[in-house]
């Protein structure tokens, strides 16, 4: 029986993985997919976004959404039946797509491709990690290194990594392609540098490839045909000495705001909560007065875009809800008061 393959794609918090994907729904070339979403927080952003497609290629039937956790840490709870309920079909898809959450480890999940009533009939085809080029110019992934060589010469014997850090080192390990994305927001000689600086951290004879936008032909991305799970261990991570991963390094929390008069109160009290308590990544949904479309609101720490994208449905409540992503002990309750005051002055 030939094995469904499967490409798993990581990255960290906003790295385009959901525009990329909706690329190449809309570009299948008669491929039928099936998309797993992993979401960190309890609004399905990336999910509903997709869903926007309205592709035939990929119908909502065909569209999982496992929202509210991390796939890497649920793969027996969450992963494992969806898999299952997707090769039990009578007819499975061409190929499976798995997002992953921002926050989430690749090797567990391609480790779960080796149970058995897995591995005879899928096989993981390629990781693909997905890098905001203009969040990894800003040093969004790592300490300061003057800082760090002080600490680690104070202590050696300290543990100096960052959770951002290690998820980043993670995440590129396992790639079999790496897809620096966003360029078009980054000058093309520091592209250059940061190509050479993430050829340290890559396996041997992995490729970095340029795109913006996320736009990149599905047949690089879909057949290459790695069989990830067969040499899975091979690939490092930092918790391949059995520590547990979990993710008391990062909260989120909702901001349920109702329907606004108009974007600019929030967007300005956003841009300075961000820069305030450091928060790496906002995402939703925003209800606007006398506008029949949503307004979808995407932040990158600092970097904050806004478009509309499809009318209110006749069964949804017209309402703005962003889900707020950052490292523990961020103050909640400033940011709810600074976003709200913001509404209620509108």
């Amino acid at each position: 029986m030939k094995k469904v393959p499967a490409t798993v794609i990581t990255g960290f918090l906003g790295a385009g993985k959901t525009t990329l994907i909706r690329h190449l729904i809309e570009h299948a070339g008669g491929r039928r997919l099936a998309l797993i979403i992993n979401e960190f927080g309890d609004v399905g952003v990336d999910g509903a976004l997709v869903r926007g497609c309205g592709d035939e290629a990929c119908p909502d039937e065909d569209i999982i959404e496992l929202a509210n956790g991390c796939i890497c840490c649920t793969v027996a709870d969450d992963f494992l039946p969806t898999m299952q309920k997707l090769l039990d079909r009578p007819t499975p898809p061409d190929h499976i797509i798995i997002e992953t959450s921002g926050l989430a480890l690749p090797k567990p999940l391609v480790k779960a491709f080796q149970w058995p009533d897995i591995r005879t009939r899928a096989t993981v085809d390629g990781v693909i990690a997905l890098i905001d080029a203009d969040a990894l110019a800003a040093g969004r992934f790592a300490h300061d290194e003057a800082a760090l060589a002080a600490a680690r010469a104070a202590d050696p014997t300290l543990d100096h990594d960052s959770p951002i850090e290690e998820l980043f080192e993670d995440q590129l390990a396992c790639a079999d392609l790496v897809l620096l994305n966003k360029t078009d927001l980054v000058a093309v000689d520091r592209l250059a540098v940061l190509e050479r600086e993430l050829a340290q951290e890559i396996r041997p004879g992995v490729r970095i490839l340029r795109t913006a936008r996320g736009e990149i032909e599905p047949a690089i991305l879909l057949g290459l045909g790695a069989g990830v799970e067969d040499g899975i261990d091979a690939r490092p991570s930092h918790h391949d000495d059995g520590e547990d991963h979990d993710h008391d390094d990062f909260e989120s929390f909702i901001v349920d705001l109702g329907e606004l008069s108009g974007p600019e109160p929030l967007l300005a009290a956003l841009a300075e909560s961000i820069a305030v308590h450091d928060i790496l990544r906002v995402k939703g949904f925003l209800a606007i007065e006398g506008r029949l479309a949503r307004l979808v609101l995407q932040a990158v720490g600092p970097r904050i875009q806004h478009h509309y994208d499809r009318h209110w449905q006749a069964d949804e409540p017209r309402r703005s809800r962003l889900v707020v992503i950052g490292q523990s002990g961020m103050d909640r309750a400033a940011i709810e008061a600074a976003l709200g005051a913001q509404m209620a002055a509108a």
